[in-house]
């Protein structure tokens, strides 16, 4: 359930800046927070509107769901989608919003290359999270840390790849929504299939 809820935001993101006129300046959302409305942009805008207000309202609810905490993963997604959008809304300006994505998955691969380093254990970061499922060895936990990183590089790339380097950004939208997830599901997958035989078995 809590997996669905984040795609809520993405989905309305989506919604909005598939459907909303980019010269409209006069729709309710950009009124909502007394915005002037960019010149071409518009739909961006309503858009990263609707993404934070939506996500100020699925993590108030995940917020409470989980006795009143949020994981560190969701208070920096948070953090992220409020600051950079908030500065696209600010100057009305995309630029801003288009670069957010790049950022959160070069941080995410940042801190798989570096977790071998910090914490009491120096796990792997991919170790510390899939050690009680996994059974593997040192240099098992290494490559598959190094996988998840190079698959968060590559991310990176492709959302600046399409929200500034190909057709104009044209297609930002639809990767952003779907994009990223149909790459993540993509790796998950090739992953199980790989480590098939290396989950531990009811009994471990």
């Amino acid at each position: 359930m809590k997996a669905l809820l984040d795609f809520v935001p993405l989905i309305i993101f989506f919604y909005l800046y598939k459907t909303v006129d980019p010269k409209d300046v006069d729709h309710p959302l950009l009124q909502l927070i007394g915005s002037a409305g960019g010149v071409n942009n518009n739909n961006i805008l309503v858009a990263t509107t609707g993404l934070i207000i939506s996500m100020l309202v699925v993590y108030g609810a995940l917020f409470i769901s989980q006795k009143f905490r949020l994981d560190k993963q969701q208070w920096f997604v948070l953090f992220m989608t409020v600051i950079f959008g908030g500065i696209t809304l600010m100057l009305s300006d995309d630029f801003y919003i288009r670069l957010k994505a790049a950022i959160l998955n070069l941080v995410f691969a940042g801190a798989f290359l570096l977790s071998p380093y910090f914490g009491k254990d120096k796990k792997p970061l991919i170790q510390r999270l899939f050690g009680p499922v996994l059974d593997l060895t040192e240099k098992g936990w290494k490559n598959l840390n190094f996988a998840w990183a190079a698959m968060f590089i590559v991310m990176s790339g492709l959302h600046v790849f399409f929200a500034f380097l190909f057709a104009g950004g044209k297609y930002w939208g639809e990767f952003t929504a779907f994009g990223d997830m149909i790459v993540m599901f993509s790796f998950i997958i090739i992953q199980f299939v790989i480590l098939r035989k290396h989950f531990k078995s009811g009994d471990e």
